[in-house]
């Protein structure tokens, strides 16, 4: 999916800027900038769910580490 991403992107740029040179590296650095940019967003998507059991098990551990002090 993201590899087609990339190429619609790639085509695009070069169909706006024109079929030169300069235009196709222009396009393949704006192609790549949008895929890191996606790549990071549905990697913190994919990561979002542990990330907050993390928070959920620190905050039962530091509730019951309270409890034990008292």
């Amino acid at each position: 999916m993201m590899e087609f991403l990339f190429v619609m992107v790639f085509f695009a740029m070069l169909l706006l800027m024109g079929i030169t040179l300069p235009a196709i590296i222009a396009a393949l650095i704006v192609a790549t900038a949008l895929m890191v940019v996606g790549g990071m967003l549905t990697f913190v998507i994919k990561i979002f769910p542990y990330l907050l059991l993390a928070v959920v098990l620190v905050g039962v551990y530091r509730h019951y580490q309270r409890k034990k002090s008292r």
